[in-house]
């Protein structure tokens, strides 16, 4: 299980007492508003939106996977939407907070089209999600560029620019039966953070400044920092410090030790919750180290065709407004607030008209 699993696991089930709190919800939701970009550039025109509404009801089990209760649609224009008559169509996402949320903006999305989704909450490992794919029980699923370009293409070097990184990927892709849809502006990846005010005394500003204060330094991160890639000797090599100590720290211990001051400096992902805050500083990776995290949806060569223009159009329209600061806030929001993901990313869309407004 990925690591942010079990933390979200944790988060999600002890937010029952917090996602009754409305006034919570509409600061959060302010928030998302202030923060929200429009790229929208290479995006497809979505049809006009339905009249009808449509909700689900999702209950998280303790095992990361949810079930769909229960469906109400009102009025009758379903017909009339481009999506009705198509196949049904499963969508997945993997188990932790910001799949959570990104996989429910997908699925109420294309469902506001009128789309019959399914949604899968624990598509599983990556071959097992891929032999889903070919299968075709599996229509699509998000994924991050850098997984896609070692996990799935089994590419074995690093890619200088981003743009190299997702032709790459396209080219597997399209040997292989997939379409990979336009990639967010958001990248998720590893990132060395220290507090503000620690980096305001230190002068800190990129990874490069680390060798300033590195006589003192203690970087704290996951045990597993060692067996990833980039590893730690590797940062440390591009940009030139060594640390006088490492601290391995629990996931999710990250703010709490930065806060404490156990750590001067912690790995922690570019689109947590916690950054939404302000109360911290990502170090810059001028050499792009960590490479290239935006999410690149996968489809099926088959789920497209059968399910028309619209259909990926729908798809490429949320992607364009996940830029970092609104991922962040959207992950703030269930994280760090206790909002449930399925209410988080349906306000979202209503907000940016991609669903229907709710009766007042």
């Amino acid at each position: 299980m990925d690591p942010r699993s079990a933390l979200t696991m944790h988060l999600l089930s002890s937010s029952n007492k917090a996602r009754s709190c409305a006034a919570c919800l509409a600061v959060t939701l302010g928030l998302l508003c202030a923060g929200c970009g429009t790229a929208e550039s290479g995006t497809q025109t979505v049809a006009a939106q339905p009249t009808s509404t449509a909700t689900r009801s999702t209950t998280t089990v303790a095992d990361g996977t949810s079930t769909a209760s229960s469906t109400t649609t009102s009025s009758t224009t379903t017909a009339s939407l481009p999506g009705a008559g198509k196949p049904p169509v499963t969508i997945g996402d993997k188990n932790y907070t910001e799949q959570f949320v990104i996989g429910e903006l997908y699925r109420q999305a294309l469902e506001a089209q009128g789309f019959n989704v399914e949604l899968n909450q624990n598509i599983g490992p990556t071959d097992v999600t891929l032999r889903a794919l070919e299968g075709g029980s599996l229509a699509m699923y998000p994924e991050y560029l850098n997984v896609f370009d070692s996990a799935v293409a089994k590419y074995h070097h690093d890619f200088r620019t981003g743009t190299g990184a997702y032709r790459a990927a396209q080219r597997y892709a399209a040997k292989h039966g997939l379409e990979l849809l336009s990639p967010t502006p958001f990248s998720d990846t590893d990132a060395i953070g220290v507090t503000v005010g620690y980096a305001q005394v230190n002068h800190l500003r990129s990874l490069g400044d680390l060798s300033k204060v590195q006589s003192t330094l203690t970087l704290g991160g996951p045990p597993t920092i060692e067996q990833t890639k980039p590893n730690l000797a590797q940062i440390e090599q591009t940009y030139g410090f060594t640390p006088h100590a490492f601290q391995p720290l629990a996931v999710g211990a990250e703010y709490s030790a930065l806060n404490d001051g156990a750590v001067q400096a912690a790995e922690v992902q570019t689109t947590d919750g916690q950054l939404a805050s302000g109360d911290y500083r990502l170090l810059t990776d001028g050499s792009n180290a960590f490479g290239w995290g935006n999410v690149v949806p996968v489809v099926s060569a088959r789920a497209v065709n059968a399910e028309g223009p619209v259909f990926a159009a729908t798809i490429d329209k949320v992607s364009s407004l996940l830029t970092t600061p609104v991922i962040r806030r959207l992950n703030q929001a269930v994280d760090v607030s206790g909002q449930d993901p399925a209410t988080v990313a349906h306000q979202f869309l209503e907000t940016h008209g991609l669903i229907p407004a709710s009766p007042q």
